[in-house]
């Protein structure tokens, strides 16, 4: 007998795209836990002028263009098969645009400060991210081919032939991928879908929840749906089945675990009570081309990445220098670091961000200070960089 479908029932793999709005396949290492999927397709309807004979809506013409947007809100996850891209690495690719750097890890023979020093040729870049003891940082500078410079110290001592962690880092381009989502559900029988085209607009990094927190919005070329599916939609010649689900396959990372560095000479923060960094990207489609009822691709605008977060106001120096660089409009860096163990890191890196003179919040028994709508900025893109560890 029928049953109604449970909203627990639910699995979401990613993957990026080929080309725009065919659909990409995917396996097991590309599910994300999902905490909400919402998809909204609108039929962009013109206003009938023709004279009918009589004030009934007569309907409308087969052909007319869709709109397709979506939200997509995930909890960070664990990087458990290292040897493979991160699972959330699909999106945050859309979101970016740059290409995927991967660095295997490698012995380090010694740190000073922020210095590194690797037994050989590390063969890093700027705005690439190294691990060590469950914690990430950057490269800021490239020393020599065996040294770099990081942009913030690791607490703990570095000894000598300590491994380094494997890390994939994404960083800004000039264009943008498209990705296919698929949202599968329990049972087989009940109606699956793929969000072809999808394209980030907007994404949201949140820290200090209940867990750690991932969000993307933006537009698609269309919704495919397994109940109504016909040859070559999306450039596929069937509905793909779910690849098979591998029970505890990942893990979720608590909200509350990781560090901040900021300031021009970055220290670390133990009084943040929240931090939400928006990458906006002005997106739009090419939906307006003669001859298509879908969109033929992407056209991003100028990025916008900004930063809001809070701290416990205290009398120390480094607390006090946030509100003079504020006033200032002094630059400074700020790294995010979240969670604590490897294959569970993920970190974003603002080399340069612009911060705003902060709000006070004398609501609750200590004072706050909410900064809001610090932007980052930079050269030609390195304004952000994210990383998983």
């Amino acid at each position: 007998m029928p049953s109604y479908v449970s909203s627990n029932e639910n699995r979401c793999y990613v993957a990026l795209e080929s080309s725009y709005g065919i659909a990409a396949g995917v396996g097991a290492a590309n599910r994300i836990p999902p905490v909400s999927l919402t998809v909204t397709q609108k039929t962009e309807r013109g206003q009938r002028r023709d004279k009918t004979g009589s004030r009934t809506f007569i309907g409308d013409p087969p052909g007319l263009r869709r709109s397709t947007q979506f939200d997509l809100k995930t909890y960070l996850s664990s990087w458990m098969d290292q040897t493979k891209p991160p699972a959330h690495g699909p999106l945050i690719q859309a979101t970016l645009g740059g290409d995927a750097r991967v660095f295997a890890g490698a012995a380090l023979t010694s740190a000073n400060g922020a210095t590194l020093v690797f037994g050989a040729a590390h063969g890093l870049a700027v705005g690439q991210a190294v691990s060590l003891g469950g914690e990430i940082r950057f490269v800021a500078g490239l020393i020599d081919t065996n040294t770099v410079q990081l942009n913030a110290p690791f607490s703990g001592a570095v000894e000598q032939g300590a491994m380094g962690g494997a890390t994939a880092t994404y960083g800004p381009g000039t264009m943008l991928p498209s990705a296919t989502i698929y949202d599968y559900w329990s049972p087989q029988t009940a109606a699956q879908r793929a969000l072809g085209g999808a394209a980030v607009s907007k994404a949201k990094i949140a820290a200090n929840g209940d867990y750690q927190e991932l969000q993307f919005s933006g537009m698609a070329a269309d919704v495919i749906d397994s109940a109504s599916f016909e040859a070559m939609q999306g450039g596929m010649g069937a509905f793909p089945d779910e690849p098979a689900v591998a029970p505890g396959q990942y893990s979720i990372v608590p909200g509350h675990l990781g560090q901040v560095w900021m300031g021009a000479v970055p220290t670390q923060f133990f009084t943040l009570t929240s931090a939400q960094i928006t990458i906006d990207n002005d997106l739009d489609l090419r939906n307006r081309e003669y001859g298509s009822n879908l969109p033929r691709g992407i056209s991003a605008g100028l990025r916008n990445v900004s930063i809001d977060f809070s701290v416990f106001q205290q009398d120390d120096q480094q607390t006090q220098a946030l509100y003079q660089a504020a006033r200032q409009r002094s630059p400074m860096s700020v790294m995010l670091q979240m969670g604590e163990q490897q294959g569970q890191l993920l970190g974003v890196y603002l080399k340069s961000v612009a911060l705003e003179v902060p709000g006070f919040d004398d609501g609750q028994r200590r004072l706050q200070w909410r900064f809001q709508s610090c932007l980052a900025q930079g050269l030609v893109n390195d304004e952000v960089f994210i990383a998983f560890g």
